[in-house]
């Protein structure tokens, strides 16, 4: 796990810790109890995900535009290669004019789908007019898609970090699905600008982005 301070030892102050928050507003102490680092996962993640509803529909929907074209900069020719992406939930980048683009293109398309609680995701085919239906939170999901494996993961943050660390939803469905496959995809976090966070707190059992693209990326 990467950490600034991992080799160093606990860090060390000018100031005692419990004054910092009066010389840099924005500071807080690290924490280090996992029930901690969990509330606080909790909060930071309703904080984000209301900024991002509070972006306009159409500033969103420009923004995710420029995200795709930014996903073909990185991923290159994508003939072949098949790409999981996801259906757009509570302001998400909005990708789905981007699949039909992959599928134009000779690439092919997934979408994960929640099998259990507590398990890996898998992975169903999906192409632009395939028959839906709804998933867990009501999201859809292919009706009858074959399950594949992905060359290509490309995964919303609710915020990422410097260490290209995600935020995601709790439910440690991603994690517990990247450890699970049988080789490792190229995995691209997309979010916006608004996502970046100082850290996540990074646990052993989480795996940081390969890539992250949002609205400012420049290939």
């Amino acid at each position: 796990m990467d950490s600034d301070h991992d080799d160093e030892g606990p860090a060390h102050y000018s100031s005692p810790p419990c004054f910092m928050h009066e010389l840099d507003p924005e500071f807080r102490a690290p924490l280090s109890d996992w029930t901690d680092v969990k509330r606080w996962r909790m909060a930071e993640r309703e904080r984000l995900i209301a900024a991002r509803l509070a972006v306009l529909a159409d500033v969103r929907k420009a923004m995710s535009q420029r995200i795709g074209e930014s996903l073909d900069a990185v991923i290159g020719d994508i003939a072949g290669r098949m790409v999981s992406l996801y259906w757009p939930f509570r302001g998400e980048p909005d990708l789905r004019p981007w699949i039909a683009s992959v599928n134009e293109r000779g690439g092919r398309t997934a979408l994960p789908v929640v099998v259990e609680k507590g398990q890996p995701l898998v992975f169903r085919a999906y192409t632009p007019g395939d028959r839906l239906e709804k998933g867990v939170w009501n999201i859809p999901i292919p009706a009858e898609g074959d399950q594949v494996l992905p060359d290509i993961v490309i995964s919303p943050i609710v915020g990422i970090d410097p260490g290209q660390y995600r935020l995601g939803y709790g439910g440690g469905f991603f994690d517990r699905t990247l450890a699970a496959m049988p080789f490792k995809p190229l995995v691209i976090g997309v979010g916006y600008e608004l996502q970046r966070i100082a850290t996540i707190y990074p646990q052993p059992h989480d795996i940081p982005m390969d890539r992250v693209v949002t609205e400012a990326f420049r290939a």
